[in-house]
Parts: structure tokens; sequence; C-alpha cells
């Protein structure tokens, strides 16, 4: 965790107190809709949470649309609305560090707390051959990813979690949460099987990234190969000569024929790779955030997975 974002939860923290009075007013304000206070970090529990608890909850998504995810820094009405909140969803791994050591401290704590890494079965995250490491040492720590969310079959186990977790908050709605999960799960469900036929059909398995990698659970589900010039979280921009020629080598050596980026990425590493390759630069969205357009229009995830499909259906042609 970055030395601001540590000192951004220090003081966060310490505002907590002298913030009890607004605190408690916002609660006080919250409660007079009569529905439970949903509060998550990032788009995808949000979006899973508004398929679940319909409008029985007010949810509140802390990262604002538009932004990169991984510079997200927790303000003091974030935890104060953490605190207030019946339900906070969070992804969990090094990313969220500053949520466990907020929770660890904090005097009041949400009803209900869901960490979507553990709602799944975790995979390490790897470095694959080409790819940039981050040069911070982790010792032995094992580190897993964290894009739990990307693998279709993943969202629905943490769909069901949120249906458990909302039904034991609010006895009276049970069967609506449950109506609205079981079809929901379906839709996923399609979702997931559309994208295996795309894979076993397609004339190659193999994706290239000329950006960071945050589908590693996505490429794990569907048996696809990868190459990317980072890992899901690196914090790295400006890949070595090294990995710009492999990921260039590769494209040619099997003539692939589009190098994808990811949303809100400049996408000059996949500029270069097309520009040597003559491949097709398109954007496969790993579903972090949205724009704020996207925002105000409700775009849901598997709107964006859809997208997603007819990407890959191309590259994988």
């Amino acid at each position: 965790m970055s030395i601001k974002r540590i000192l951004c939860v220090m003081m966060a923290v310490m505002l907590i107190t002298v913030c009890f009075c607004s605190c408690s007013s916002t609660e006080n304000t919250d409660k007079k809709s009569g529905k439970l206070s949903i509060v998550t970090t990032i788009f995808p529990p949000y979006d899973f949470a508004r398929q679940v608890a319909g409008d029985k909850a007010e949810l509140t998504m802390l990262l604002k649309p538009g932004t990169e995810s991984h510079n997200y820094d927790p303000t003091p009405q974030d935890i104060i609305k953490i605190q207030n909140a019946d339900m906070f969803i969070y992804v969990g791994g090094e990313s969220d560090k500053w949520v466990e050591d907020m929770l660890a401290s904090a005097s009041k704590k949400p009803k209900k707390i869901i960490v979507m890494m553990d709602c799944v079965d975790k995979l390490e995250e790897e470095i694959v051959e080409g790819m940039q490491a981050e040069e911070e040492e982790h010792g032995d720590e094992v580190e897993y990813d964290e894009h739990v969310w990307t693998s279709p079959k993943n969202a629905i186990k943490i769909s069901k979690k949120i249906c458990e977790e909302l039904k034991a908050l609010d006895k009276d709605n049970e069967e609506f949460y449950e109506k609205n999960t079981n079809e929901y799960s379906k839709q996923l469900s399609s979702l997931s099987n559309d994208f295996d036929n795309i894979t076993k059909n397609g004339k190659r398995n193999t994706m290239i990234f000329g950006d960071r990698f945050p589908f590693k659970y996505f490429a794990d589900e569907y048996h696809l190969k990868y190459y990317a010039a980072f890992p899901g979280c690196s914090s790295e921009t400006e890949p070595s000569a090294a990995t710009v020629a492999f990921l260039i080598d590769k494209v040619k050596e099997e003539k692939i024929p589009v190098v994808f980026t990811i949303e809100f990425s400049s996408g000059k590493i996949a500029d270069t790779i097309c520009e040597s390759t003559g491949a097709k630069k398109l954007m496969m969205h790993s579903c972090h955030n949205i724009t704020q357009e996207q925002f105000e229009s409700g775009i849901t995830y598997i709107e964006l997975m859809r997208n997603n499909e007819t990407v890959l259906k191309e590259a994988l042609s």
C-alpha cells in the first residue's frame, strides 16, 4: 500500500471522531427512506448488489465514475458512509489493505461485510513469459489476483452471497431477493455459456494485451492463454524494450489479429505493437470502473461483458 494511501487512511480514522455529529445526522437522513444502505468500493459489487436488491436498497459506489481504480484513496466522508452502511462490499487483497486497517480501528462497523475474494476460489497472481514484473519484494508471501469478478461464474457466487446476507438483514423481502438472484444467475450463466462457445470454436486460444492484464480469472475459466505487458494490479506504465519486443514477436509468430487494451488506459503500448504488426487495437473492459456517462445511463456488468464477447470473438478468429 502506498505511503499516500496509508496517510490518507490515518487522517480519515482520526477525523471520524470529529465528524461524529455529522455521521449521526447522515445516518438519520439515510434511514428516512426505510431502505437498506449498501456501500461498495467499485463497480462490479455495486451492480451485483443492484441486481439482487432492486429498489429495496440505497446503493453507494465509493470510486467516482471515470477515475482509475488503482488511484483511489478514501476520504473521511467515505469512512463515514462505510460505518453507517447496513452492508459494505469490497474486493480484498493488497489494494484494499486500507479497508482492513480502517475496520480494525473503527469503533463502529457495517452490519454485514462481504469480501468478494472470500466468495470464490482465489488464484495466485501470475507472471507469464515476457511480462514485466513489479520491482517490489514480497518475500515468500503469496499474492492472489484480485480481479475475481471477471469470471461470470464468480459473479454468480458473489451475487448469491449478497442475496444470503440481504435475506439475513431483511427477512420481510427474502423471496424478492431470492427471485432477483435466481433470474440474475440465469443471465450470468447464459453469458458464461456464450463465452465458452466462443473460446471452443475460435481458431486460436491466445490473447495479447498491450496493457495490464486483469483477466486471470476469465482466462482460467475459459482455458485461454495470454501474454501481457504487466500483471493486473501493476503500477507500471512504461514497459521495457524487451517486453514490447516480445509481444510484437508473439503477435507476428501466431498471426494474432487483435491487441487488447483496457478501459482508462492511454493505449500507447498497444498502439506500438499494432503499428509494428498490423494488428487491430480493441478494448476489453475489466469492469473495474465506468465513465460518468455510463454510470448515469445505468450500464450493467452484463452489458460490458457482452461487449467483451464481441471483441473476444474477433480476437480468436
